[in-house]
């Protein structure tokens, strides 16, 4: 049977849809393991998001499937990706886990891995500090944490500026949201997805 691995996202102006799609090519290439690309629900009105411009930006992920909270039980892994704000996870993605009480009471989530990576306008934006919001809930429920570690050389790439720490990737959207995800940034988020694949497909007892 399949090793699935879940990347459930929410993104306002692609910056981390793109870092979601990336983080799914590099999971599915993993031999036997499925990756399943979800959204979380949009909360903010459409004339907010006409207004700023979000709108347009949403309409290249429109085709994403929504996430639900009952589907998280069969995941063997979880990847979260959320934008920061204000050093904390989005309410978008904070009002999604905040539906996952049933499953915590039932301990569906406990020995599954989970994994977050983000986005920042800035430099020192909270990268590490909104990981560790989402943290916070994936060890409530039980889950096996998994970050990038050092052996990716790309995390020590100090020739040009980049997102991405041991706890998980990372980009800058910059102040207008006019940046793009890197080279770099991609390869950190592509080697965080291989990691979990594997490490949830050895926890399944298929083998690395």
């Amino acid at each position: 049977m399949a090793t699935t691995v879940q990347i459930i996202f929410y993104s306002m102006y692609g910056h981390i849809y793109r870092m979601a799609e990336a983080a799914a090519e590099a999971t599915g290439q993993v031999a036997g393991v499925t990756a399943e690309l979800y959204q979380v629900a949009e909360l903010v009105p459409e004339p907010a998001l006409q207004r700023s411009g979000a709108a347009k930006a949403r309409a290249a992920f429109a085709h994403v499937p929504v996430a639900s909270v009952d589907h998280l039980a069969s995941a063997d892994a979880i990847i979260i990706g959320t934008p920061t704000r204000f050093g904390n996870m989005c309410a978008q993605m904070r009002n999604f886990l905040d539906q996952t009480g049933g499953l915590w009471i039932k301990g569906a989530l406990a020995g599954k891995v989970g994994s977050v990576f983000t986005s920042t306008g800035t430099q020192h934006g909270g990268q590490e500090t909104t990981i560790v919001s989402v943290h916070w809930t994936l060890l409530h429920h039980g889950m096996i944490i998994v970050g990038v570690p050092y052996t990716e050389p790309e995390l020590a790439n100090v020739k040009e500026i980049t997102g991405g720490s041991p706890y998980g990737a990372g980009t800058l959207a910059g102040p207008d949201g006019s940046r793009t995800p890197t080279d770099n940034e991609l390869r950190i988020v592509r080697a965080q997805g291989r990691r979990v694949a594997q490490i949830a497909k050895r926890l399944k007892g298929e083998g690395g």
